[in-house]
């Protein structure tokens, strides 16, 4: 009969008449046999099975052998003994490896044979050891599969006792681990996956069965996804055991990983990222769920330098999953988890942010219930970021245009979302998100490393950087020696022209012109930091100089050395170019102008005027329903009303003109962190028992003009300036004591700007206290920035003073001799005024990005501007129609409109964006459009430069070369910026 077979197998025959001839031969399996028979029939079924050249000679085979097998049993348990599985298993059969899962099939079912003979205890025994030998190989995943089938089909094959079972899972995952897959094709790849399945599945059944091995084998797991070999990369289809692991350990397992002291950072950096890299494994199931466990269990024991690292690894990988479906759900929790708790920095937001538009067309185009629902989830997730890292419009405008027909989450649920994830509070004091600086932006622009909710100052200091002809002086000072604050602005001013990193870190200056109740780490007033800086600056010089003063006075007398020294000092600041005055500071010239408001008693039409000196102006938001009504600014009483602020207070000189900065909030007051002012009542109309026919009159004209003011959707800072400018009426609580009249009295005040800076420096007042939910509120109206601002400006004939603080005493002007010259303060009474409307570039535009004065951020758009206007920026002659005063304040179109136009098309690259360590070329038009898109991104301290000025520099100076119009650095400067430089670049 074997010889039959044997023929069959190897003749030519039909396949038809072959299958019957087969069958005809397995059914005469029943017929005895001899024992030599018996084996000469196995032995050939055997190398069918094993060594058949095609598949229906290993079928043949099969059926053979299990058709005798079945009928000779003690026959073929004679046959299939431990010998032959041995050699089989260590030698393999002829010239198949022992490595092939041929070997292992026929093993199977010899097994199944002779499981109720007596034998089959020792193959058992045998199978123990040899399946242990095979894992300890690393056995490829066909055949580590289908070991693992046969030792799930004969558990007694299992190695047995604690030792050795607990060697078996453990080099069985490592086995796992060395996984690969040997093709890309979709049929190769479901093929891997199932035996990989097939391999997991069996170390579930002996972690079952015996629950001791469960953490032995999680741990050599962890030892092998934390190990720092680089020749090794383990296989992502150790994710096929994450789904066996049951979830209530979740806990146990974690705080034990993140609390042994054991376990370096660097081990625990490389065990995350790898499980992160689980999320590719198609099939893996609570990988998300193990991975987001983890980062909140290294958040909880603070080990924010991992979660940091990780994250900025890992982040754009767990994104570009987003794109497969299988894995789709997994991936987006973990990047929801990773980017809600990453909150002290844009950095992991912003390396994904390239990729969304993409990823959002893409779901848009698959019209999917589910990939939908998944833009849903992305789209709020996104919303989120963008809510807490505004400031970026260049990075969000593409992904908001994307998104646009997409559902918007509120404010609230947007704050509740980010409440409830993060794991660290803005502190910033993280320095890995400091250390990945690349080289200089495109724009040869430095930026500044916010240094723990530094960006308050980070964006004055930008705009004043961009304040070129401010940055010339600063820059050409001769400050050696000193350790001034001018001299650490010098030398940071010099950093960001010269340096060659990305971003600077001014720490030394921060700490220099913190205002002492700045709590540090925490958010302020961009504006009152300037106000300060400014202040500190000017205060600084002329103590320096009155120090000079004095010591050059007495050195008169004094040894040679000394008088030296006293001449020193007194050059510090006095070798700027262009310093005009010498009594005036450099802060004076560049950002000092002077305002007068004079108080008329409508009772008895005395006046009283005062001059005061300021660096900006605090520009109030005018009512508009209540200038519907009422034309001057009709002051009542102090009360909070419709998010308003308008106050009365001013800050006067000191009596020797000593005091230059007073933040001049005649319509606001600044109390606080913000500007924090009162509101005032506008419905009430002036005291009729006090208010003349001609005063009725000038109301009704201003009324005209409020109207006008409130008729357009947008206020423009013209709008805001020339709000500023109205007359205001005092009467109700705030009523004028009018010394003349000996009793309060209605009054109306009224202001001028008599001398113009060469930086005009205003501030929107956004601010505003609601004692209702005392907190801070946020104006968030848009307004219009011009290009080009006219500054009416009513100079007087005749130069003057600045005048004491108090306010003067009561005047009529029908006084006349010693009274008049009691009452009026010099040239007050006879002074002529020559309108003029001064023309002004925007310069700079300080952002403030949020809801409320306690939060948020800041960013700021700059441009070189200069007095004479670089690069064509404003021709000279370009002629500017001035109108008077009275026309142009009451007017909404603007001569310079074409001028506008002009000067912002004719360099499209001129203008920047500073945000903290990030500068990016802009254009004028987002900075107009920036409310318009980002509704909490609103304008809060604009820059504007006066239009031919006559305080420039000659860059033709002998003293040295000139770079880029920047004077040249003192020597010492210029080395430890050479020197810093290298050490950057090695």
């Amino acid at each position: 009969m074997d010889k039959i077979l044997e023929g069959l197998v190897s003749s030519s025959h039909p396949l038809p008449l072959k299958r019957v001839i087969v069958r005809r031969v397995v059914e005469s399996a029943e017929t005895p046999l001899s024992q030599a028979q018996c084996r000469a029939m196995f032995a050939l079924s055997t190398r069918l099975v094993l060594q058949g050249p095609d598949p229906f000679q290993r079928q043949v085979g099969r059926q053979v052998l299990e058709a005798y097998g079945r009928y000779h049993r003690a026959e073929f348990e004679a046959f299939f003994n431990r010998g032959l599985v041995l050699g089989l298993l260590q030698r393999g059969y002829g010239e198949l490896s022992n490595r092939d899962p041929a070997i292992l099939d026929y093993i199977q079912a010899g097994l199944r044979l002779i499981m109720s003979c007596p034998s089959v205890l020792e193959l058992f025994e045998l199978l123990q050891v040899e399946a242990l030998r095979l894992v300890c190989e690393r056995p490829a995943p066909p055949l580590c599969a289908r070991l693992c089938q046969l030792l799930g089909d004969f558990p007694q094959c299992l190695p047995r006792g604690r030792k050795l079972s607990l060697a078996f899972c453990q080099q069985l995952v490592r086995s796992i681990a060395h996984f690969q897959s040997q093709g890309s094709r979709e049929a190769e790849l479901r093929l891997y996956v199932s035996q990989v399945t097939q391999v997991s599945g069996l170390l579930r059944s002996v972690w079952k069965a015996e629950p001791d091995t469960l953490l032995p084998s999680l741990q050599e797991l962890f030892a092998v996804i934390s190990a720092a070999d680089t020749s090794f990369e383990p296989s992502v289809a150790l994710a096929s055991l994450v789904q066996h692991i049951p979830l209530q350990m979740i806990t146990v397992l974690i705080r034990s990983l993140t609390t042994d002291p054991n376990v370096k950072d660097a081990s625990m950096t490389q065990a995350l990222c790898r499980m992160i890299d689980w999320l590719s494994w198609p099939l893996a199931q609570h990988v998300e769920t193990w991975v987001i466990a983890l980062l909140k269990g290294l958040a909880a024991v603070q080990k924010f330098t991992i979660l940091i690292d990780v994250t900025l690894l890992k982040i754009e990988l767990v994104f570009n999953r987003l794109w497969f479906p299988l894995v789709r759900p997994g991936a987006l929790a973990v990047l929801s988890h990773m980017l809600l708790s990453f909150q002290h920095s844009p950095e992991a937001f912003h390396l994904i942010v390239p990729h969304v538009v993409s990823l959002v067309h893409s779901f848009k185009r698959d019209g999917l219930p589910s990939s939908t629902a998944f833009l849903m989830q992305l789209t709020e997730l996104i919303h989120c970021m963008m809510y807490h890292y505004s400031g970026f419009p260049e990075l969000y405008e593409p992904i908001l245009e994307a998104v646009k027909d997409m559902p918007k989450p509120t404010e609230e649920k947007i704050k509740l979302i980010l409440s409830q994830s993060a794991w660290t509070s803005q502190s910033s004091s993280l320095p890995s998100c400091l250390s990945r600086l690349s080289g200089k932006s495109e724009t040869g622009k430095t930026g500044l490393i916010n240094l723990g909710n530094t960006c308050y100052m980070n964006s004055v200091i930008q705009a004043l950087f961009m304040a070129t002809d401010f940055r010339r002086h600063v820059l050409s000072l001769n400050l050696n020696g000193c350790n001034s604050l001018m001299r650490k602005l010098q030398h940071l001013f010099a950093f960001l022209a010269h340096t060659q990193r990305e971003a600077y870190a001014p720490r030394i200056f921060f700490e220099a012109s913190r205002p002492p109740w700045f709590t540090p780490r925490s958010q302020q007033d961009c504006s009152e930091y300037l106000r300060f800086l400014l202040d500190r600056l000017h205060e600084e010089e002329r103590t320096l100089k009155a120090l000079s003063s004095t010591k050059t006075s007495e050195s008169i007398m004094n040894e040679e050395s000394q008088k030296q020294e006293a001449v020193h000092k007194a050059q510090v600041f006095a070798e700027a170019p262009c310093m005009g005055s010498g009594e005036r500071t450099l802060i004076e010239k560049m950002f000092g102008g002077k305002l007068k408001t004079t108080i008329c008693c409508l009772n008895c039409k005395s006046m009283s005027q005062k001059e005061e000196a300021f660096t900006d102006l605090s520009l109030a938001f005018c009512p508009p329903t209540s200038l519907e009504n009422v034309g001057p600014k009709c002051v009542e009483r102090s009360e909070v009303k419709d998010d308003y602020v308008v106050q009365t207070n001013t800050s006067a000189t000191s009596p020797a003109g000593e005091t230059l900065l007073n933040n001049l909030e005649v319509n606001g007051g600044c109390d606080t962190i913000m500007n924090e002012g009162t509101i005032k009542d506008f419905s009430t109309e002036p005291n009729s028992e006090n208010t003349t026919n001609s005063e009725l009159s000038k109301v009704q004209d201003n009324r005209d003009m409020s109207q006008r003011l409130v008729g357009k959707n947008t206020l423009s800072v013209t709008d805001l300036l020339n709000y500023f400018l109205a007359p205001e009426i005092l009467s109700g609580d705030n009523k004028y004591y009018c010394e003349k009249c000996a009793s309060l009295q209605n009054a109306e005040k009224t202001m001028q700007i008599i001398e113009e800076p060469e930086y005009l420096i205003l501030t929107l007042l956004r601010f505003s206290y609601d004692p209702k939910c005392h907190i801070r509120r946020k104006i968030l109206d848009n307004v219009s920035l011009p290009l080009v601002l006219e500054l009416p400006v009513k100079r007087a004939t005749s130069s003057l003073a600045v005048v004491s603080g108090g306010w003067s005493v009561g005047v009529e002007f029908s006084d006349i001799g010693e009274n008049l010259a009691k009452k009026l303060k010099p040239s007050g009474a006879d002074e002529v005024t020559c309108p003029q409307l001064v023309p002004y570039v925007l310069s700079s535009v300080v952002v403030h990005s949020g809801v409320s004065s306690e939060s948020g951020h800041y960013y700021s758009y700059a441009r070189n501007v200069t007095g004479s206007g670089p690069s064509g920026l404003c021709h000279q002659s370009t002629a500017l129609s001035l109108v008077s005063p009275q026309d142009k304040l009451l007017t909404e179109e603007s001569p310079c409109t074409v001028v506008e136009n002009e000067l912002d098309t004719e360099m499209p690259r001129e203008w920047f964006l500073f945000n903290d360590s990030r500068v990016t070329f802009t254009s004028f038009q987002s900075v107009q459009k920036i409310t318009s898109r980002f509704p909490k991104d609103t304008a809060y301290v604009l820059f504007y430069k006066k239009q031919n000025s006559t305080c420039g520099f000659n860059t033709n100076s002998a003293n040295g070369l000139w770079v880029n119009g920047d004077p040249p650095l003192q020597k010492d400067l210029m080395d430890a910026i050479t020197k810093d430089n290298k050490l950057y670049l090695q």
